[in-house]
């Protein structure tokens, strides 16, 4: 068993007011945290990775297909691989919460 705190990790600025923070993994899959800024972005990509995750303080507009999703605490997601997206704080407070990727991701370019 791994276990990993947040205190422990080394926080890296994707973009401007886009935090992430690389925590506990496996083989199958691994957890990642994220602090966005208000009025901060984070522009359409895609990923081969499954990504699922939960906002637990703040509201995140997620952009895909055309379509916009607002996240708010206590709500999760799921994105299937490859699909593009994006997502931005349009509000007033911080948001955090937590992304899970499968397969885990390794090494991302943001941690760069």
């Amino acid at each position: 068993m791994e276990r990993v705190s947040l205190a422990d990790v080394e926080t890296a600025e994707a973009a401007d007011g886009v935090h992430l923070a690389l925590m506990a993994g496996t083989d199958s899959m691994n957890v990642q945290h994220f602090e966005i800024e208000p009025g901060a972005v984070v522009e359409e990509h895609s990923h081969p990775h499954e990504q699922t995750g939960v906002v637990y303080e703040g509201e995140l507009t997620f952009l895909t297909d055309g379509e916009e999703i607002v996240c708010g605490p206590g709500d999760s997601y799921g994105i299937p691989g490859d699909q593009p997206h994006a997502a931005e704080n349009r509000g007033d407070e911080t948001v955090r919460g937590v992304d899970i990727f499968s397969p885990p991701r390794e090494n991302p370019s943001w941690q760069d």
